[in-house]
């Protein structure tokens, strides 16, 4: 959520900045600080009418001491339609104060100036290419295909007991699943993050302070009877660790990594863009999330990617970096690269890590600050990235290593899995 003070100083260049999102913003940033004007008015007349009080009630004190009980009695009738102005304007004060709050978590974050124009992915700029994008053979077999082949993934029967985007895995398909977890996990440890196993569901809170709620309502599984949201990533309940905290200056970055499931109901288009393991309403992911200083959070951004960019090196995939433009970015995202993979198969890129820079945007929902060396608080800067997510890299090796023999494994992988094909 945008900080009400720079909406209010900066008005002219929210605006500016929101219609590289393509959000029209003039109407709803004027609104809002109208509404901001009513509020702090509202709040003023409420403080004035207080201390109004303070001081008849001090003369009330001294009136009655001095036996001037009649002269008391008047005040008190004062003292009491004062009251009654103030329930007036409490009232008056929530009203306003909930009208705002509504526009303002209707407002998405603001681009980084480097972000692009544009309004689709075709608008997004490729900043980095690494490999060779061509099919393997003209025969190249789509991932799908070969999960049957090698009995890997059993789509039938994961709808069968679950519906449509549950995939059963099993076999070497599990084995890869899990050697693909264990190495993530690894390189990340080995790369400086903390590892936490976080909650798969959170509470609304939660979800509202790093941006799911309301404008991905939609989108998550909710379980009614307790109140609760089944997350779509591991960003979520662990940035969430450090909702309503104040760290220490010193303790910065904060480095966190976590495997999860993650459970999203919006499926998506229809055909070959949802066949297979392209899109799924239930999938495993590693994700590593930073609480940053304000003033490195954009170097630490490009670390992210490098660091990601090196594991899609040692699995040995062809994959460009993109730098999403205002149009096809997220509603809390300041600046997103997302790293694509190549599919042979279907001769297209794939989206495997999204790759985010939210400044204060989740951070000031949070309530996550941190103290400087003068002991003054400022938010903190929050960033995520998948490292990995793992469906479509499973595409990818699938349909990338596929040979005469079997589905070669990277070499990286190999002490994971504990098989060099699968045949």
């Amino acid at each position: 959520m945008l900080q009400l003070n720079f909406i209010r100083e900066h008005e002219q260049e929210v605006v500016d900045r929101l219609a590289v999102k393509n959000f029209e913003g003039r109407e709803i940033i004027r609104n809002i600080v109208e509404l901001d004007d009513k509020r702090r008015e509202t709040q003023k007349q409420l403080d004035d009418i207080q201390a109004q009080s303070n001081l008849l009630a001090r003369e009330i004190g001294f009136l009655i001491k001095s036996g001037k009980n009649s002269e008391a009695n008047l005040l008190k009738e004062k003292t009491g339609k004062l009251k009654e102005q103030a329930k007036g304007l409490e009232v008056a004060f929530e009203s306003v104060k909930k009208a705002l709050d509504d526009l303002l978590v209707r407002i998405p974050n603001l681009p980084h100036s480097t972000v692009p124009r544009g309004k689709s992915p075709e608008d997004n700029v490729v900043v980095l290419q690494e490999g060779s994008v061509v099919p393997v053979a003209t025969t190249a077999v789509p991932h799908w295909d070969l999960t049957t082949r090698y009995d890997l993934i059993d789509f039938i029967t994961g709808n069968k007991i679950t519906g449509a985007g549950f995939p059963l895995y099993k076999g070497k398909g599990a084995r890869l699943q899990r050697a693909l977890i264990n190495f993530f996990l690894d390189e990340a440890l080995r790369a400086g993050y903390q590892e936490v196993q976080p909650p798969y569901l959170v509470n609304a809170a939660s979800a509202f302070a790093t941006g799911q709620l309301p404008d991905k309502d939609a989108q998550m599984y909710y379980v009614g009877l307790d109140d609760l949201y089944l997350i779509p990533t591991a960003e979520v309940p662990v940035t969430n660790i450090y909702r309503d905290t104040i760290l220490k200056i010193q303790d910065l970055p904060v480095m966190n990594v976590a495997y999860s499931a993650c459970f999203r109901r919006e499926a998506g288009s229809y055909g070959k863009d949802v066949r297979g393991l392209n899109r799924l309403h239930q999938f495993d992911k590693v994700e590593i999330v930073q609480i940053a200083h304000p003033d490195s959070s954009y170097e630490i951004l490009e670390t992210m990617r490098e660091y990601v960019s090196g594991l899609l090196r040692k699995l040995e995939l062809p994959f460009r970096i993109v730098k999403l433009c205002g149009g096809d970015m997220g509603f809390t995202s300041a600046l997103t690269y997302d790293m694509e993979v190549w599919s042979p198969a279907q001769a297209r890129w794939l989206e495997v890590s999204s790759i985010s820079n939210f400044e204060t945007f989740q951070s000031n929902r949070l309530k996550l600050r941190f103290k400087d060396e003068t002991g003054k608080i400022h938010l903190a800067h929050t960033l995520n990235g998948s490292a990995l997510a793992l469906p479509r890299i499973v595409a990818a090796l699938l349909e990338n290593f596929q040979t005469p023999e079997g589905i070669r494994i990277p070499e990286a992988l190999i002490p994971y899995t504990g098989f060099e094909v699968i045949k």
